[in-house]
């Protein structure tokens, strides 16, 4: 058993190809969203189908643990608890040699920040943020380390490019002015931008999927568990980015070379439609390649496959958790904006003519305001996304059984005997 952080190795059975080119099981008819490799019947409610349903089959008991107690006594495992309707195991329709009643859902194991099933968009944000309050020497650790650096850097490019483009107070600013030096500084800003993006999200991922197994992280031991694949993230990270651009580039180009706004206008709204498409269908990618160490070719096929058929709902969650990173954001930020004009930037003049925010004390406060900012939002970002690939999988190939066995619950799941009929 594999109980990393990845739980899983490469080409795992959604894959449709196995290491010995074996194909995976037959998914159980009329339902094509679950894996063959299920939980005994009744544990589980198959999607779209509400928790209070009766299960078809008479669930049966968990094994017993230490002791003789089951594991619903111990809360090692989703075992059942009192039936309802009834009392020592009969319900309202069970009898003497008759059955055993209503019972109620089972509870889902819950070693981590998550319980172990299908998760819904409280539990995932819940999750997100549950992480960074339990874990928060690790996870505010690497966001603050990053964020600082970045911000660091910035604010010396911004001051340096703000020097250049206003000679003097007033001026307007001119491309001349705009050095190659300057220009060299922003690149080196995205650019580190960018690392400082792709560090955050390798080792939060890390991070993450150890607190869905209830295990602490450190941030040696998240960097020991991702550095191998650093290099292989920056190019999906690429590659994506890449393809998006390329994409722009390619609708947008016929209406330039015609020299007809309209359809310039058409093909950038049909970019923007498709890129978001695509956006979405690779945006489990990335913990895919860091959690089943895959290559980039298999984090693309993966992250395809796992989102194929629930499209709208990540998008719904992604964009939503986008909406509260960015008025997360613009709480923080804004207001220490609007101070550092007040304080720093000449007010309103300092606005019109363009040096409000090139002053020293304007752009520190600023960046003060950016640095917490990222502090907070680079986690959930990360965690909303790593948790989405987790719930999926769950979904999709009963990832909950390998975790809870990653995480030491051997019996989770397993089958037991039916308990005794009768009073």
């Amino acid at each position: 058993m594999n109980d990393s952080p990845g739980w899983a190795t490469p080409g795992s059975p959604s894959d449709g190809e196995g290491a010995e080119g074996t194909q995976p099981p037959a998914r159980p008819a009329g339902d094509q969203k679950w894996s063959a490799e299920q939980p005994p019947p009744g544990q589980w409610s198959s999607p779209g189908t509400g928790a209070s349903d009766t299960p078809a089959t008479p669930p049966q008991r968990p094994q017993q643990g230490a002791g003789g107690r089951s594991y619903a006594q111990t809360g090692d495992s989703r075992g059942y608890g009192t039936p309802y309707g009834g009392q020592n195991g009969t319900g309202g329709t069970g009898g003497a040699g008759g059955g055993w009643g209503t019972w109620g859902p089972p509870p889902a194991a819950k070693p981590g920040v998550i319980p172990l099933r299908p998760l819904g968009l409280g539990e995932i944000l819940d999750g997100a943020v549950t992480t960074m309050r339990t874990h928060w020497r690790s996870v505010l650790s690497i966001s603050l380390a990053v964020a600082v650096l970045v911000q660091v850097f910035s604010v010396l490019v911004q001051k340096y490019s703000g020097d250049r483009l206003t000679i003097e107070p007033g001026s307007q600013a001119r491309m001349e002015d705009f050095s190659d030096s300057s220009a060299l500084l922003t690149l080196a800003a995205y650019l580190l931008q960018l690392l400082g993006g792709l560090l955050v999200t390798a080792m939060l991922t890390m991070i993450f999927s150890r607190a869905v197994l209830g295990r602490p992280s450190t941030v040696g031991g998240a960097w020991r568990d991702a550095r191998g694949q650093l290099l292989r993230l920056a190019g999906l990270t690429l590659l994506i980015g890449f393809g998006a651009v390329t994409v722009f580039v390619l609708l947008i180009l016929p209406g330039v070379l015609a020299g007809s706004l309209g359809l310039g206008v058409l093909g950038g709204l049909a970019a923007a439609v498709l890129v978001t498409w695509l956006w979405i269908r690779l945006s489990l990618a990335s913990p895919a390649l860091m959690l089943e160490k895959a290559t980039i070719r298999t984090a693309l096929a993966r992250s395809s496959k796992l989102v194929n058929g629930s499209w709208w709902r990540i998008f719904g969650i992604t964009a939503l958790t986008a909406l509260i990173t960015a008025l997360v954001s613009a709480i923080i930020v804004y207001p220490l904006l609007a101070v550092s004009v007040a304080l720093f930037g000449g007010g309103l003049e300092g606005l019109a003519d363009g040096t409000a925010l090139n002053s020293w004390g304007s752009l520190i406060l600023t960046a003060i305001g950016s640095v917490i900012a990222l502090t907070i939002t680079m986690p959930i970002q990360s965690g909303v996304t790593v948790l989405l690939y987790i719930d999926q999988r769950i979904r999709r190939e009963a990832l909950d059984l390998e975790l809870a066995r990653a995480a030491g619950l051997e019996n989770y799941g397993a089958d037991a005997t039916a308990p005794p009929t009768g009073g």
